[in-house]
């Protein structure tokens, strides 16, 4: 599996995540949800690190 591209799930998976994560963040005052922008950039410029690593999306495994 290529790094730089996701499976058509993990995408808008991390991209929900991420934003929930980062809202979740500003709403209840918490910096450690900012964290949520991991996964909001990964899935927004369609690339995986953890993917690359392993050979293989680690949301739904191998294919």
């Amino acid at each position: 599996m290529d790094a730089k591209k996701m499976s058509k799930f993990c995408q808008p998976f991390r991209i929900v995540l991420g934003a929930g994560l980062v809202g979740y963040g500003v709403y209840s005052g918490n910096s450690w949800f900012y964290l949520g922008a991991i996964p909001l950039i990964a899935g927004l410029t369609n690339f995986c690190p953890l993917c690359g690593i392993t050979g293989q999306c680690p949301v739904i495994g191998k294919k």
